[in-house]
């Protein structure tokens, strides 16, 4: 098996993580799959900002995990899950670094959902 590169953040591809102010509310089918007041937003690059939700926040009880894998050579290996109750539209709408690379240690735990694959990503200020 080849190795994987991995690339270290830098001023060509910045990674930042910062805790994420409020709460953040992720529904699905009618049903709230995470409430946390704990996420992180990571940004990178040009990309738009992922909000990582601790895992004790999400009713992992909703997911299915799927043997879908991406690799990210910043990251790491990516694994996914879907959401049943979601339907086709959720397939693959969770991910979760579960052994990210150093330099993005605090995602592990967390998971994050694609914004088309959900019902809706809520952000309140309190």
């Amino acid at each position: 098996m080849a190795t994987r590169p991995i690339k270290i953040p830098g001023p060509d591809h910045p990674i930042t993580i910062t805790a994420q102010p409020g709460r953040i509310v992720v529904k699905v089918a009618g049903r709230t799959l995470a409430d946390t007041r704990a996420a992180l937003t990571l940004r990178e690059a040009d990309y738009p900002p992922v909000y990582y939700i601790p895992r004790t926040d999400v009713d992992m009880s909703m997911l299915t995990r799927t043997k879908h894998v991406t690799y990210c050579p910043y990251k790491g290996k990516s694994n996914y899950y879907s959401v049943p109750s979601g339907g086709d539209r959720s397939l693959n709408a969770v991910w979760s670094y579960e052994d990210p690379h150093d330099a993005v240690s605090q995602i592990k735990e967390h998971v994050a959902f694609y914004a088309d694959r959900v019902d809706s990503i809520e952000l309140h200020d309190s």
